[in-house]
């Protein structure tokens, strides 16, 4: 027997080992995932149905209260381009039964002149956070805090900015683009900080953010590499989830899943968003609609 022929057949036991465990046991935690709903008041452009967003989020909130999630995600682009749509679309997620986290996305900020409004507004507790439940650490970047979108003119993010923005065209990258951000070397501080205290506890650590930290080429944030490197210090680390990139993206940096969920605001009909679920020894994202579904399985720290 050859090592390939070996490999995928420990493969195939392992998977089959975490599907028949977790069929036959209850998931520890439940969690709703939607990104880009990105409702306008205005006619379709592309692929992109502004309107049809309100009767698809209905939808999936009505389904996630069926499904008895213990609190939803959402990863930014509530709006397209009009604060004045807010209120349309929080109306409807206040039909959630059980809490919804939300980070920011890029077109959240058109019409924005007060960043600290935009939080309050999404119900956010900062600009950037994490909150745990069980043993699981949620953390939730802000990739939007340093972007020429985010009213950091004058301040001491716009050097920041320069500085991304010059390292990517200096390394002949691609993710320069206006509808990107980054995060502060302040969040970045933050988010090495939090994950070494996680480690030490032995959390199992979750990262949410609005744009992709690998793979969606063009599309990731733009200090996503130092980002990364924080992030393969620390074993805790379980996955990443993004939005932004609305067809979705998948792959692993090293060992650690990256998952870009569809965005909800794509196609006349056709829905997308996921219910995440926590098992003892893996998780799944059950998609539905547009969203794919995906099993992984989780070692120790």
């Amino acid at each position: 027997m050859n090592k390939l022929t070996l490999f995928f057949i420990v493969l195939a036991i392992t998977t089959d080992s975490f599907i028949s465990k977790t069929q036959q046991s209850k998931p520890i935690i439940r969690i709703g995932l939607i990104a880009d709903i990105q409702y306008a008041d205005v006619e379709s452009r592309g692929t992109r149905y502004y309107r049809n967003s309100l009767k698809k989020l209905r939808e999936c909130v009505n389904d996630l209260n069926k499904q008895k999630v213990q609190f939803s995600l959402n990863l930014g682009d509530v709006i397209d381009r009009n604060p004045k749509d807010l209120d349309s679309v929080l109306s409807i997620l206040k039909g959630l039964k059980k809490r919804i986290y939300t980070t920011t996305g890029n077109h959240d900020y058109h019409g924005i002149t007060d960043n600290q409004f935009l939080y309050e507004k999404l119900d956010m507790p900062a600009e950037y956070y994490s909150f745990k439940q069980k043993d699981w650490l949620f953390i939730m970047l802000n990739t939007n805090e340093v972007a020429s979108y985010a009213n950091i003119a004058g301040t001491w993010k716009e050097k920041e900015l320069t500085a991304m923005v010059d390292s990517i065209k200096q390394a002949k990258g691609v993710n320069a683009q206006e509808y990107n951000g980054g995060i502060s070397s302040r969040q970045l501080q933050w988010l090495d900080n939090l994950l070494a205290k996680a480690q030490a506890k032995r959390h199992k650590v979750l990262i949410f953010s609005h744009h992709p930290l690998d793979f969606s080429r063009g599309f990731t944030a733009l200090n996503s590499q130092e980002i990364l490197k924080v992030i393969a210090k620390y074993s805790c680390i379980k996955a990443l989830f993004a939005g932004h990139h609305h067809s979705g993206d998948f792959g692993y940096h090293s060992t650690i899943p990256c998952i870009t969920l569809e965005g909800m605001v794509e196609t006349s009909d056709k829905n997308a968003y996921g219910i995440l679920e926590i098992y003892s020894n893996g998780f799944e994202v059950k998609g539905v609609g547009r969203t794919k579904s995906y099993k992984f399985q989780i070692g120790s720290n």
